[in-house]
């Protein structure tokens, strides 16, 4: 007696079903496009949000019938992502080919056109220009900063000393603080009436000091409160690798009468190399969106202005929705690409080592 065992194919696409999860996409994304080109806003984007329910249901009748209870586990998961995250993303790329502004109703297809202002006009491409060689200024020495001051405290933290602890903890504390509260502290420190430091320049130079006063003095006051507010992260990372060093590697070293700079080349820097480039892979994205801590200190003034509160200016400001979603998708690009690049770098020094 033979037992029969059913398959059950996959759908074909065109076949109605429920779970043809392959019409289901194809069905969705025309009849969203054509609602977005047609329809008013308003009511394209509900059309849009039922056409992905209506996936995402395909997708999920799919699993079921096919037992597939791990992709069902973690839907919910992924219909948060897409809710949040991809579904806002690809919103905001469509309107970057549209002329739109959030305070009007009328929209209308330009294709390339707010991507070709930001890039040649010469008002709108100028002062973009002017906010990225700034944002590339403060990458630079932001990131510099962080790297060099927390590398420097890992090393004062890997050794073990009277109140260890205590300190380190206090030296924790401006990571935990929100931007929004180190920004006020900071605007509180260079206050050329009651600040810190100008009552301390003042006592000892006899005149007002007015650090934001200038383009360099404003420049430096952000670098620095960037810096002692990330400066702990890059600690904690580089700190991480220093522990996991092997006590007995510098033990036979210093049986070999190795000094302290080969060990540090030769035993220290291998364990660390890793964690100091995953700190300088993140903070470079995160200063390269750099935008609270202007709006805090300087509002933009002295010449200090970010592409991230340039895009916050002209997107809520100005209004100029579609142009201000031409100029963060240029922004994702390059971050792409100087993450690719610095994979690329990290890679081939992987493999020659």
């Amino acid at each position: 007696m033979t037992s029969a065992t059913v398959t059950v194919s996959p759908p074909s696409l065109m076949r109605i079903s429920a779970d043809n999860w392959k019409l289901a996409i194809l069905a969705g994304a025309l009849v969203s496009v054509v609602a977005i080109l047609a329809l008013p806003v308003s009511v394209s984007f509900w059309v849009a949000g039922v056409m992905a329910a209506m996936i995402a249901a395909a997708f999920s009748i799919n699993a079921y019938r096919r037992k597939y209870y791990g992709g069902l586990l973690v839907a919910p998961a992924i219909a948060v992502l897409f809710v949040m995250n991809i579904f806002p993303l690809l919103w905001s790329l469509g309107l970057s080919f549209f002329a739109y502004q959030s305070n009007q109703q009328s929209i209308r297809f330009v294709g390339l056109a707010n991507y070709t202002k930001v890039l040649t006009s010469d008002l709108a491409a100028g002062a973009n220009w002017k906010a990225l060689i700034n944002t590339a200024l403060f990458v630079i020495f932001t990131v510099a900063a962080q790297m060099i001051v927390g590398f420097l405290l890992a090393m004062l933290f890997s050794k073990q000393f009277p109140l260890r602890k205590y300190l380190l903890i206090l030296v924790l504390t401006p990571m935990m603080l929100s931007v929004v509260a180190s920004g006020v502290f900071f605007t509180y420190y260079y206050d050329p009436t009651f600040g810190i430091l100008s009552y301390v320049v003042d006592k000892i130079t006899g005149e007002q000091f007015i650090l934001m006063s200038t383009k360099l003095g404003a420049f430096t006051g952000i670098v620095f409160a960037d810096a002692w507010m990330w400066s702990p992260f890059v600690m904690l990372l580089v700190l991480a690798g220093l522990v996991s060093v092997p006590k007995y590697l510098y033990e036979a070293a210093a049986i070999d009468r190795v000094s302290k700079w080969r060990q540090f080349w030769t035993i220290t820097f291998p364990y660390i190399r890793g964690l100091l480039m995953l700190a300088l892979l993140f903070r470079t994205i995160e200063a390269f969106k750099l935008a609270d801590l202007v709006i805090l200190l300087t509002k933009g003034g002295n010449d200090t202005m970010t592409i991230s509160y340039h895009l916050i200016r002209i997107a809520n400001e100005q209004n100029k929705t579609s142009e201000g979603a031409a100029i963060s998708y240029v922004m994702l690009f390059m971050v792409i690409v100087l993450t690719n690049l610095y994979l690329y770098l990290a890679n081939r020094r992987s493999q020659g080592a």
